[in-house]
């Protein structure tokens, strides 16, 4: 009974890091014993961890469209509430997705500094030609390309920014009708639901697939794989670290005119437990409490800019989206356009609408990502497998994101009591 009792003590993301590790170690062994032209290597590692490392990516494909289609539906129909629209409202969702904006902006611009997927050689790990270059598509196109002629060839196609506008304009409209439509409501919740519980499936085969996906990628490259994924990592956190330090700071300090030292050392708590559980959703009692009784925020503005925060903002995943994007294009040798690094930002902005805070998804939206500029999936696998060092990070950078925009509209909305702010152990009831 013991024993059984500490296996399932062992979490998802657990088994996943150690999937990682023996892929790295049993790669790199691989590469020295089983050369490439080996029986081995073609057997084993060039047969039988290749299907099933492919496999593992196919179910995450498989996913991806009625995934995003049917999430951001639900999260458009939730946010276009009339009794949510106000001007708290309104302000606090315009605010969230232009700080996601920034974010991805300066996850790409930082990659393309530090260009932390050059060196590493992917286009082995994948069987075929590997394109190059994006194709030639204006910034005019890309913009005219968002509204589809034909949904069903959009999601035929996988043309990810056509699928998730009309998705938005979906759940819009939906939201708006309310009870009149509220059949149809609850068939896209239902088949979300549907979708939570087949994501659970596939993330229970994930250890698997990316000890596969691990072994056969460093079986191939060897030490020189090792490198990157360090400079990869540390790229994600100096973005994380910009947004907190110079856009959180800069917006606050111009919304409220306040210390930002107070402001973070009130908020470190917030921050270090979001840290140490990665989960915003747990974070979001923790975080009210904090604004209300220490930094003199209104109940009122909290109670909703919190919760939707945890919903709707994702600026550390979108930092994390944006380096993982130049590093996958770097390491299989494909140049992306401009319009390419757009098509991006826009994807992963819209997407936090419907996407940030359902649990086990994160995967999927990377792989939605990649999808709408023509990237490889199998980048993923390595990503994925370091994922839970960087997911302390971002949801950390997360919810301080939350804290401050509740600060800023607290402030814009004259429900910020000052007093409170400026106290160093302020009185609670």
């Amino acid at each position: 009974m013991d024993e059984k009792r500490t296996h399932k003590k062992i979490s998802l993301t657990t088994w996943i890091l150690i999937s990682l590790i023996a892929g790295v170690v049993v790669g790199l062994v691989l590469s020295f014993v089983a050369p490439e032209g080996s029986t081995f290597d073609a057997y084993v590692t060039e047969g039988v961890f290749y299907v099933l490392g492919q496999w593992f990516i196919r179910l995450m494909q498989m996913l991806v469209i009625p995934l995003v289609f049917c999430s951001i539906v639900c999260g458009a129909a939730s946010m276009s509430d009339p009794k949510l629209l106000g001007k708290v409202g309104i302000g606090t969702i315009l605010m969230y997705l232009c700080t996601t904006a920034l974010a991805v902006l300066i996850a790409l611009g930082l990659a393309q500094v530090v260009q932390p997927g050059v060196g590493l050689d992917l286009s082995a790990v994948v069987m075929g030609n590997v394109s190059t270059s994006t194709t030639d598509q204006t910034m005019a196109d890309t913009l005219i390309n968002i509204i589809p002629t034909n949904i069903i060839a959009a999601m035929n196609d996988g043309i990810m920014l056509q699928i998730i506008f009309f998705a938005l304009i979906l759940g819009f409209v939906l939201g708006a009708m309310g009870r009149k439509v509220e059949t149809v409501s609850r068939f896209f919740t239902q088949f979300n639901a549907v979708m939570m519980r087949m994501i659970n499936l596939v993330l229970k085969v994930a250890p698997i697939g990316i000890f596969c996906l691990i072994t056969r990628t460093f079986a191939n490259l060897g030490f020189s794989g090792m490198l990157p994924m360090a400079k990869f990592i540390l790229t994600v956190y100096g973005g994380l670290f910009l947004q907190l330090l110079v856009v959180y700071m800069l917006l606050f300090v111009l919304f409220t005119r306040l210390n930002p030292l107070r402001f973070l050392k009130k908020i470190l708590p917030v921050m270090l437990f979001a840290f140490s559980t990665s989960s915003s959703n747990a974070t979001i009692p923790l975080n009210m409490e904090t604004l209300e009784r220490k930094c003199g925020v209104d109940e009122k503005v909290a109670s909703f800019t919190i919760p939707l925060g945890a919903t709707i903002n994702m600026d550390g995943t979108a930092i994390m989206q944006g380096v993982a994007v130049i590093f996958v294009a770097q390491a299989f040798g494909i140049d992306l356009s401009v319009a390419a690094l757009m098509t991006v930002v826009i994807t992963a902005v819209t997407a936090s609408i419907g996407t940030a805070g359902v649990p086990g998804v994160g995967t999927i939206m990377l792989a939605m990502v990649f999808e709408s500029v023509g990237l490889p999936a199998e980048g993923i696998a390595m990503i994925m497998g370091v994922d839970r060092i960087l997911d302390m990070g971002r949801t950390a950078v997360n919810v301080t994101g939350d804290a401050v925009v509740t600060m800023c509209m607290a402030s814009a909305t004259k429900t910020l009591d000052r007093e409170v702010f400026k106290q160093d152990n302020p009185q609670t009831t």
